[in-house]
């Protein structure tokens, strides 16, 4: 890059107005992420909010730089998943009644720690995943599309925007007005959670998916619920219970020898390759993980911040040198499995990648069970964190926003958003008490009360291990095994009303050819008119958690 252009780039996409806009709208969108992750035991993504909110906020200014939307929307969004890491495990520690044990100053050292390593793994996996890869990412890309047709006069933004308006209204009527169930079609089969999820969003990612993730992740989660749950507790091979912990230690290890493939496969062979072949250096310097690291100036900045995360880590957080370095590698596997998570399913696990690195830690150390809730919150906020700037840098590709000042955006958004959740968090402790966090408390906390059940170990270290080996394996022969895992993980409705919304993209698919429809014509429309169901469910989603936070804060 001419760095006489720089400063021009800089005016353009990362003006005074923006970030004082992201700054803003950051504080909110964290604050309600931390109150909807621990009240709904969800997290829906903000992306598709805060892209309109900043084109419209921005026009006010006299400003309609699309590129500029998408870096103040960066910021405005990069503190709500640093609240889903920190929601998703630390109360955890309330939920087995340690509260006494936990400060506030800890909690801000793990949300710190974990977003510097978040920061510092999209800067050297970006160009793979998202430029060299073929991953869909759909929130990202459904943001894009939002943007684009913000500027259409057509019908393009009439699809996309009446999409939206229609599934907005759907998730008023179901979740406001309560005149509809969450769940629907459910079926009483034993230990498996056989539903419909009646969600307008959901049907939309499965649409966006693609195909052959689908048919692995559906795969997956018929293999762990009806063969291992349901078929082995059938013929009194275990008990239900016994069943769905063998189900999730499996879907764990796939997960994370998924992470190991990539390893072995996308990084050990490479660099092997490239040390052992040095007349090819020339033409590979540019290409893998490590192609934004364009200067010593680059590499030196993420060097200083993985450096100062392993100091959080093993100083301010007392869990030692040994223990911050493995929580230091891990991160990058992790980071990784959570860029191919929400690239082929819109889904970013964060507690699930927390979780197995606190049962790894848990396994070789005699750390605390506080200090392995603290592992887990810095892995989660990490991988939250890569996940929404990966889907971030997609959207960027998509209408040629900077990388750079994308990652700009995120670091300022994300140690805003580490201040905002730590204050929040501690808020709701004062005015509720630490009896509020649980499963049948306030705040119910589902994610983080799975972490406590499971800080005593691996409900089935023989079905993790095989996993491990078998997720290993499938990745380094190119079958995508994260989408595996997540299938036999994940709760069978979950997967299940996913695979209907790939059974209409299969069904649109068909019908547009059968009327002679162009393909590509056919696919533009399809994927604006999901790209606004599930903006629509999105939107609402998080002003509905925006009117909890002023409810909850008032009453």
């Amino acid at each position: 890059m001419n760095h006489a252009s720089k400063p021009t780039a800089l005016r353009g996409q990362l003006s005074g107005a923006g970030i004082l806009i992201g700054c803003i709208g950051c504080v909110i969108i964290t604050a309600s992420s931390v109150y909807t992750a621990l009240k709904m035991g969800s997290l829906p993504w903000p992306t598709i909010f805060t892209s309109i909110t900043a084109l419209v906020l921005l026009r006010a200014f006299g400003r309609t730089s699309l590129n500029e939307a998408n870096v103040t929307q960066v910021i405005m969004s990069a503190g709500s998943m640093v609240a889903g890491g920190l929601a998703f495990t630390i109360p955890g520690i309330w939920i087995l009644g340690m509260t006494e044990e936990v400060s506030w100053i800890e909690m801000l050292g793990v949300a710190l720690a974990g977003t510097l390593l978040g920061l510092v793994c999209t800067a050297l996996i970006r160009h793979r995943f998202v430029e060299e890869s073929d991953l869909e990412y759909p929130i990202g890309t459904a943001a894009a599309e939002t943007l684009l047709a913000s500027r259409e006069r057509g019908r393009t933004g009439q699809r996309l925007f009446g999409a939206m308006g229609l599934a907005g209204l759907w998730c008023v009527v179901r979740d406001v007005f309560g005149l509809m169930p969450s769940l629907v079609c459910s079926l009483p089969i034993p230990g498996v959670a056989f539903a419909i999820q009646n969600s307008p969003m959901r049907l939309a990612v499965g649409f966006l998916a693609g195909r052959r993730s689908m048919i692995y992740w559906m795969a997956g989660a018929l293999l762990g619920w009806f063969g291992l749950v349901f078929g082995g507790s059938l013929l009194g091979v275990w008990d239900v219970s016994t069943a769905q912990g063998i189900v999730s230690s499996l879907g764990m290890g796939l997960m994370m020898g998924s992470g190991a493939g990539v390893v072995v496969r996308d990084i050990a062979i490479p660099v092997f390759k490239r040390l052992s072949s040095s007349h090819e250096k020339s033409t590979t310097q540019k290409k893998g993980f490590f192609a934004d690291i364009t200067s010593r100036f680059d590499a030196g900045v993420l060097a200083l911040m993985t450096a100062a995360a392993a100091l959080i880590a093993c100083i301010w957080l007392n869990l030692g040198p040994a223990v911050s370095i493995v929580i230091v590698v891990l991160s990058f596997v992790t980071a990784v499995m959570s860029a191919q998570s929400v690239g082929q399913s819109g889904i970013d696990p964060m507690e699930i990648f927390g979780l197995i690195v606190l049962l790894f830690v848990a396994a070789f150390s005699d750390v605390s069970q506080v200090r392995l809730f603290y592992v887990a919150g810095i892995i989660a906020v990490a991988c939250g964190l890569a996940g929404d700037v990966m889907s971030d840098f997609k959207t960027g590709e998509i209408i040629g926003t900077p990388p750079r000042m994308m990652w700009i955006g995120q670091v300022i958004g994300a140690f805003l958003g580490t201040v905002v959740s730590v204050v929040v968090l501690v808020a709701l402790l004062a005015a509720y008490g630490p009896d509020a966090f649980g499963p049948d408390a306030l705040f119910v906390s589902a994610q983080a009360n799975v972490v406590a059940t499971m800080v005593s170990g691996i409900p089935s270290v023989p079905a993790f291990i095989i996993g491990l080996v078998v997720g290993m394996v499938l990745y380094c022969l190119g079958i995508p095994s994260m989408m595996l895992g997540l299938g036999v993980y994940l709760p069978f409705y979950m997967t299940f009303s996913t695979a209907l919304g790939a059974l209409i993209r299969f069904a649109y698919d068909r019908i547009a050819a059968a009327r002679g429809v162009e393909k590509d014509s056919a696919e533009e429309t399809g994927v604006v008119v999901a790209s606004g169901v599930l903006g629509g469910e999105s939107i609402v989603g998080v002003i509905i958690a925006l009117a909890s936070v002023i409810t909850g804060l008032m009453g």
